[in-house]
């Protein structure tokens, strides 16, 4: 399938403020079922296991309503590691109520934080809504504000998912979603596709892996003496 890039309506909350919580109730809904809470929590485990880390400060980027980063947190708390999570969106009415977690409004190809300020920077459903180029400044600024990796959760581009997407509108709550999930499948990126985009960035190294329905996993780590630092611990 071809990439079509495409403007969602979620992006400019072209809608009603119901509208606009409908859809991201049905975002919340496909990432509990779909493969959103699941893989980002084994990108998460991939990391502690190379790492020897059990506790991360993570920042959550474009994170919408922020139940599904809770939902990593609260699958992980089960196997025993901790999250320390801050939540990021453009839009502060995205967020739900206040959790324990800090809540900031911000742009995500610009972050409003500190060099290393958090182990991880972590996103859902974000990439496909960048361009080619923007996906590789997003990761450089994200690079910038971690300590050990970012953490890319998207979708695969292919029919299977897309027509998934299209059969969904039985059942989403929002007419936003109904025009947004067929045209994210066909404005994401393939797993290769991902990796030609990220090897220019120069990390010290990029795994790019596939996950359950249709998910792509990407871990892009910062600094190449952690990667050492677990193969001598391993040796």
């Amino acid at each position: 399938m071809k990439r079509i890039p495409a403007r969602e309506l979620l992006d400019d909350d072209a809608g009603t403020a119901r509208e606009v919580a409908g859809s991201l109730a049905d975002i919340d809904l496909l990432n509990r079922r779909c493969g959103g809470v699941s893989t980002t929590a084994r990108l998460v485990q991939r990391v502690a296991g190379v790492t020897g880390q059990r506790q991360f400060s993570m920042l959550d980027v474009a994170t919408g309503s922020g139940n599904t980063v809770r939902g990593v947190r609260a699958r992980l708390a089960r196997r025993g590691i901790q999250l320390r999570l801050t939540l990021l969106d453009r839009q502060a009415s995205h967020f739900s109520p206040r959790h324990d977690e800090e809540q900031v409004v911000g742009d995500a190809l610009a972050l409003p934080f500190r060099d290393g300020s958090f182990d991880l920077i972590a996103s859902c459903l974000f990439a496909h809504h960048l361009g080619p180029a923007d996906v590789a400044s997003f990761v450089r600024e994200a690079l910038r504000c971690a300590r050990v990796a970012v953490l890319i959760n998207d979708l695969i581009r292919h029919p299977v998912p897309w027509a998934a997407a299209r059969a969904g509108r039985l059942i989403y709550r929002s007419r936003l979603t109904r025009f947004d999930a067929p045209a994210s499948v066909l404005q994401a990126y393939t797993p290769q596709e991902m990796q030609s985009l990220l090897e220019p960035i120069g990390a010290a190294r990029t795994e790019v892996t596939r996950h359950y329905f249709y998910r792509m996993g990407v871990i892009v780590w910062k600094d190449r003496a952690i990667l050492n630092g677990a193969s001598a611990r391993h040796a």
